[in-house]
């Protein structure tokens, strides 16, 4: 099959009508997409709720620990009688 008789038979199934689709379908379908909806809703929110909860455990951690101040020298004894 060469390509114009693709392209051919590719326009005569892209020009042909559509079958019916039947009416009880249209339900079903209906309620899935409302499900599946629901369910990405639910994930987003549940992902901002985690990602909430991560950013104030790391604030609390942050100002418990204060990993920017520099920890005590322990190499040298301290001064002490002068």
């Amino acid at each position: 099959m060469n390509r114009s008789q693709r392209e051919a038979a590719a326009r005569q199934i892209m020009e042909r009508t559509p079958p019916p689709v039947p009416p009880e379908l249209y339900a079903e379908v209906v309620r899935r997409g409302g499900r599946i909806l629901r369910r990405r809703t639910a994930a987003v929110r549940l992902m901002w709720l985690l990602l909430f909860a991560a950013t104030v455990a790391f604030v609390v951690w942050a100002l418990m620990a204060r990993p920017w101040v520099e920890p005590p020298s322990e190499t040298t004894p301290p001064l002490t009688g002068w």
